[in-house]
């Protein structure tokens, strides 16, 4: 642990399933079944998955069409957004009778500071467990919980025991515990990062902690630094209470500058997956699309296109994005960097600000 950090008491609370899981809730003939919340159609995308529905490789984000064939018993449910957001109201409820200090990532997710508690419990762990409780009595939903001296390690705490389950990682066991971890389960890292990394001999915490400082930089280049504090369980970023953001996002640095149309298209569609899962994952909608790119000679530039109705398909979001791309084109130079982001959020909240987490763990749109 880094002594100067500040020894907090964090909790990151995670609803199982939680679309899915309201649905099976209001509907009992869905009880047991694979349910995926979304559209059944050729564009349709998956919002969420029962657990049952996991069970056969079905995620969200996944196209509703890949999805059907991995679990031809499938049972597709339109969402119901309003109903959700007055589950994630209740919880947020529930939290707040702990502490005021909350970071909500999404409906279904947020970090809890209860160092200072309102109750005075002064154990971060029976506050979870009351949550939990409380969760359970008042929603007839199940949520899992992390509790940790930091936010990265309390988050992948509360994927450890899921679902309906509880994971206390002490200061003293932080380092231990991250070692222990296939770097693929660290919040943030793609299978693109995933592969990098297996790539230089990086399976593990354990392996990235046994890089230094000068090795993490040259190959991961301002991430490095960051990279150095997570392998050793050190996270000093405060829980950002109630913090809305307007924008989604995410873009890719290129170690081999491209120019050739053809890889530049692939290229993209690539950051249009990976921006539309983050999208998916938030329920986002948006009417601004900006495309960003960074030259060889380090010059940026940005285009964008703001449209009438709200951009809620993937195909649509894609084919404006490549239109975009064809304002640079041709290129004089070669591409560096390559990034998307999705602005004019519309919605009754916003979206739950989780810049301050990507600008930590971003280090997944990295690409050899």
């Amino acid at each position: 642990m880094d002594d100067a950090a500040p020894l907090r008491k964090i909790i990151h609370v995670d609803m199982d399933a939680f679309f899915a899981s309201v649905e099976q809730r209001d509907n009992p003939a869905l009880r047991g079944k694979s349910v995926a919340v979304g559209g059944s159609s050729k564009r349709g995308v998956v919002a969420a998955a029962s657990y049952e529905a996991r069970a056969f490789g079905v995620r969200s984000a996944m196209p509703s069409v890949k999805a059907a064939r991995l679990c031809p018993d499938l049972i597709f449910v339109k969402s119901r957004f309003e109903a959700y957001r007055e589950v994630s109201r209740q919880i947020r409820e529930i939290f707040a009778r702990h502490t005021d200090i909350i970071q909500p990532l999404s409906l279904d997710e947020a970090y809890l500071d209860v160092t200072h508690d309102k109750q005075g419990i002064g154990s971060a762990v029976k506050i979870a467990k009351m949550i939990r409780a409380a969760i359970r009595e008042e929603t007839g939903l199940t949520a899992s919980a992390g509790v940790s001296y930091n936010k990265f390690i309390a988050k992948l705490a509360s994927d450890q025991n899921k679902p309906d389950g509880l994971c206390v990682i002490l200061p003293e066991q932080g380092a231990a515990f991250v070692a222990a971890l296939p770097v693929r389960r660290f919040h943030g890292v793609g299978p693109r990062a995933a592969e990098k990394m297996a790539k230089l001999g990086v399976h593990t915490g354990a392996d990235l902690a046994a890089k230094d400082m000068a090795w993490l930089t040259r190959h991961f280049g301002s991430w490095g630094e960051y990279l150095y504090k997570a392998a050793r369980g050190i996270d000093d970023r405060p829980v950002n209470a109630n913090s809305i953001r307007k924008s989604i996002g995410g873009e890719t640095t290129y170690f081999e500058d491209k120019q050739d149309e053809d890889a530049l298209r692939s290229a993209l569609d690539d950051i249009i997956d990976l921006v539309w899962q983050r999208i998916a994952r938030h329920q986002a909608r948006g009417k601004t699309l900006v495309l960003k790119a960074r030259y060889s000679d380090f010059r940026t530039v940005t285009r964008s296109r703001t449209v009438a109705q709200i951009i809620a398909d993937r195909t649509v979001f894609g084919q404006l994005a490549h239109e975009l791309l064809d304002q640079l084109l041709p290129l004089d130079m070669g591409i560096r960097l390559l990034g998307l982001t999705l602005s004019g959020l519309v919605g009754e909240e916003g979206v739950a600000d989780t810049a301050n987490s990507q600008q930590s763990f971003a280090f997944d749109d990295l690409v050899s």
